[in-house]
């Protein structure tokens, strides 16, 4: 079954950007008899307000933008999030990176000297055993190999591994990025088609 969902993030808000997303995944659901989901994305505890759900919600009902399900609430999701971090460091594909900031700005100011593309080098890729002070869960890009995404505007979409980041998955704050609480959702809610602005 198609399911689709908007997911915008309650810092301000609902934009005619957001809407004109909003409306493709309702429409896209809709015409193939799947359903549409929403789900608020407020890890953001500093910037996401209860005004800004409330007018999304109003926004949504004044369109007319009906939702299958209950929506979804990021922030009442934690622990699913903790879990699988869990998973991803025991499996050895997330690990704890200790470098602090200025340790990090000095790394992308000589990788830009060199000119190289600034990025995390993996230097503590493999430390086995945790450390005392703050740390990020990274996530343990492959190196080698490429991935190719099935996009259905663009057609297979190419991306060679060792183009990418090892990226951060969660915080030293313990709150998970966007880029890790996302795909944890889709995959947990069952989402088959992901409609999005193409600066994504």
């Amino acid at each position: 079954m198609v399911r689709t969902r908007f997911a915008p993030s309650p810092t301000g808000y609902l934009h005619i950007g957001g809407v004109r997303t909003a409306l493709f995944c309702w429409l896209y659901a809709k015409n193939q008899k799947g359903q549409f989901l929403l789900r608020i994305e407020d890890t953001d505890l500093e910037r996401s307000t209860q005004e800004s759900i409330d007018a999304i919600h109003e926004g949504m009902q004044w369109l007319k933008l009906d939702h299958d399900e209950e929506p979804v609430y990021q922030s009442q999701r934690m622990d699913l999030y903790q879990q699988k971090t869990e998973e991803l460091l025991e499996s050895g594909c997330a690990y704890r990176c200790y470098c602090t900031q200025e340790e990090l700005d000095v790394m992308r100011k000589e990788q830009s000297e060199k000119g190289e593309t600034p990025g995390y080098d993996g230097r503590c890729r493999e430390i086995k055993e945790p450390k005392n002070g703050e740390f990020v869960i990274r996530f343990k890009s492959p190196e080698e190999g490429e991935i190719i995404i099935n996009d259905h505007i663009f057609g297979n979409v190419l991306v060679h591994n060792q183009e990418l980041d090892d990226f951060i998955l969660v915080r030293s704050n313990g709150i998970p990025t966007y880029h890790f609480s996302v795909v944890v959702d889709d995959h947990d809610t069952n989402i088959s088609h992901v409609i999005r602005g193409d600066d994504h």
